[in-house]
């Protein structure tokens, strides 16, 4: 378990330094900079601006201090805002992101394996069609399109919920949805496929002759067997749901961190596109690591060894 613990940190070190690496450079080579926009600022300011910043230093200059400042968990000053920093600009908005998206997984997780468990177990009958063009549905529609169906139909025709804001439970509804939809249709299906496969296994026919109730087989036996390939795509859900957030946030008018990245490109703010990318790439690094010891907890015939190989 050690040995594992210290190989996974050490690998994620290093992608995070790759990470940060090709961010970083690719960043300094697209045209323009944080102080280019329609109103140029004259020579001595920009000039004042940039040495401000570091940016009139070399660029192995400017990559070294912000590796060195890195380290000790510093991500900078947030260029377009005056007197913050990018770790203050994280702290500030990824809580309302990490609301949205913890409500979004729940969601996914609950309503996509309730989904395939009601597919699976009334296999070819009208509740698995009807589950499955659902999730079909779910996986083809994108989130931004499924954004603007849910607002002209529920807050422009029925005028049921509102488009802005991020205070009551019901303004959590539309985002959730759209955030979700895909990540539930995906679980729905998975959950079906993997349960239709255990419950044709010998196991569960000797469960069922054992007299235990249709209950107990499905639900301690075999959907427990039929999570593995669920927990695999936590992982990538949790990458999904991040991802998603960034357009679905602008649509909603979310402030979440989501939208802070998606400004941090359209202003080339070098310190604060940097820092998002840093901290979203260690979470999700960090999921998957917990993910790896879910393998362990779900099924325990599952070793660490096996997992590294």
């Amino acid at each position: 378990m050690v040995k594992y613990i210290i190989k996974r940190l050490l690998a994620s070190i290093v992608t995070v330094w790759v990470v940060v690496t090709l961010t970083f450079f690719l960043m300094r080579f697209m045209p323009g900079g944080p102080f280019d926009g329609e109103k140029k600022l004259p020579p001595q300011i920009k000039a004042n601006l940039e040495a401000k910043f570091g940016l009139n230093k070399p660029l192995l200059t400017q990559y070294t201090l912000y590796l060195s400042n890195l380290i000790k968990g510093d991500l900078g000053p947030a260029m377009k805002y005056e007197g913050r920093t990018v770790n203050w600009v994280i702290g500030y908005s990824f809580p309302t992101s990490a609301k949205l998206g913890v409500v979004a997984i729940l969601v996914s997780l609950i309503i996509g394996v309730y989904m395939g468990i009601i597919s699976a177990l009334n296999h070819g009958k009208w509740p698995d069609s009807l589950c499955m063009v659902l999730a079909t549905l779910g996986v083809t529609i994108p989130s931004f399109v499924m954004a603007t169906l849910l607002i002209i139909l529920f807050s422009v025709k029925l005028q049921w919920l509102p488009v802005i804001g991020f205070d009551e439970p019901k303004n959590y509804i539309m985002p959730v949805i759209a955030l979700g939809g895909y990540s539930m249709a995906f679980i729905a299906r998975l959950t079906r496929s993997r349960l239709l496969e255990v419950i044709r296994q010998d196991y569960i026919r000797t469960a069922k002759a054992k007299g235990l109730s249709r209950n107990a087989v499905i639900y301690k036996h075999a959907l427990r067997n039929s999570l593995i390939p669920i927990v695999t795509y936590l992982g990538p859900l949790v990458a999904a749901i991040l991802t998603g957030s960034f357009v679905v946030e602008r649509i909603f008018g979310i402030p979440g961190l989501g939208g802070e990245f998606v400004n941090s490109i359209n202003n080339r703010d070098y310190t604060t596109l940097l820092g998002v990318t840093v901290f979203y790439s260690t979470f999700l690094i960090i999921c998957n690591f917990v993910v790896d010891i879910l393998y362990v907890i779900i099924d325990p015939r599952i070793k660490l060894d096996s997992i590294e190989a």
